[in-house]
């Protein structure tokens, strides 16, 4: 019903929903009544998470209900894929149970290579932003994880568990992407179990990054900071003559921590997590993709953009964001940086670059673009902003975000 509707004019449909008026909402969040009807209006750009946030708290109401995010069942409908609800009934399935309830495992275990080769097919094709490719392998490679960790025994169970952590850390992060933030919950929760099975602190590690992200998708910016200190507090202890694998899932840990604590308008915690993250950096020495981090000094350097948009400093993204050289990242980080400088330029009004960055990002990674609410709101302000026709690329862009 809102999907076609800027974030601000679905502030205001939710606010008559509520039989607010704009004094009390506008109260409620802290603001005048005049700076909320510029933002219903579209004249005031709705684009830091902590405004909306603020807003959906206020109207008591999701924050994926005001961003528009896509849903698996949008994501079928649109692939024309029946895998998709298959990776929800994998994780619903009671037999992830059976160690409880005492069912037979079915099927037989893969072998353990065999096994860490699929898992980095599906992290590679997240990493690739190919979102339709990894939903339709993670079902059947959950269900040979669980096999193996039920089937092996000693080390080779422990190896077992780190590779099913990693599969649901895998599905947690795609299901993230989708706006399937509960789902991506169950998948990160049951990761990390896994990962505390195996007892290897770097895959531990790894899954807290991930439930770290599921609260950011979620809107829970404390907590996820509160949750990234904790968890230094844990692998601390280990850095001393730490493996790169180690030092870039502390380091990325960090990168997850600053965009929460920006997210919670936090300066001087998001500032302390940027110089951690690039303290591990330093001492990894060079960008890398060590448990698929594509950390490394490059990595940091674009938080420190993304962070500075969260807190509405945009010339400082500006001047520092099209500066980045992010060729050697993956797809999918590079496409983000795309949207953050993005959205930088759209602030100043620098319409023309802006798009011509989000069509560049399209290029590579149509899937991630589609999905993201950053993308999608940019678009639709610019067709909203124009006097008489937009452009044809401008156009077609918005047709294929189904934003008009």
């Amino acid at each position: 019903m809102t999907t076609n509707l800027t974030i601000g004019e679905r502030v205001a449909w939710y606010r008559r929903r509520r039989g607010l008026s704009q004094e009390v909402l506008a109260g409620l969040v802290g603001r005048t009544v005049d700076w909320l009807s510029k933002a219903e209006n579209g004249r005031i750009e709705l684009d830091r998470l902590s405004v909306i946030k603020s807003l959906a708290d206020a109207l008591d109401v999701a924050l994926g209900d005001l961003i528009a995010e896509p849903t698996l069942m949008d994501w079928t409908r649109e692939s024309g894929t029946s895998t998709v609800p298959a990776l929800r009934s994998a994780l619903m399935n009671y037999r992830q149970l059976t160690p409880l309830l005492g069912v037979p495992t079915e099927g037989e275990a893969p072998a353990l290579n065999e096994l860490r080769t699929n898992v980095a097919e599906v992290w590679d094709a997240y990493q690739n932003s190919k979102y339709g490719l990894a939903t339709r392998r993670l079902p059947l490679l959950l269900a040979d994880a669980l096999i193996a960790a039920q089937t092996y025994q000693g080390s080779d169970r422990e190896t077992a568990h780190e590779l099913t952590a990693m599969t649901y850390q895998g599905a947690a992060m795609v299901l993230t992407k989708l706006g399937e933030n509960d789902l991506a919950w169950i998948a990160a929760d049951r990761g990390l179990s896994a990962a505390q099975q195996s007892g290897n602190p770097v895959v531990t590690g790894s899954l807290f990054r991930s439930v770290a992200h599921c609260l950011l998708s979620s809107g829970r910016f404390d907590a996820a900071t509160q949750l990234v200190g904790d968890a230094s507090d844990y692998l601390r202890p280990g850095l001393e003559g730490a493996s790169p694998e180690y030092l870039s899932i502390y380091g990325t840990l960090f990168l997850a921590g600053s965009m929460a604590a920006a997210r919670a308008e936090d300066r001087s915690t998001t500032r302390a997590f940027l110089d951690a993250a690039d303290h591990a950096a330093q001492r990894l020495g060079q960008d890398a993709n060590h448990m698929w981090t594509a950390f490394g000094p490059t990595n940091v350097a674009i938080h420190r953009v993304a962070t500075a948009g969260e807190l509405g400093d945009l010339q400082v993204a500006l001047d520092m964001g099209p500066q980045i050289d992010t060729s050697s990242l993956p797809t999918e980080r590079r496409t983000r940086h795309n949207l953050e400088v993005a959205r930088a330029l759209s602030s100043r009004n620098r319409v023309d670059e802006a798009l011509a960055l989000v069509l560049e990002a399209e290029s590579w990674a149509p899937e991630q673009v589609r999905s993201h609410y950053l993308a999608r709101e940019l678009v639709l302000s610019w067709v909203r902003s124009q006097r008489g026709r937009p452009s044809r690329p401008m156009a077609d862009l918005a047709m294929r975000l189904h934003v008009v």
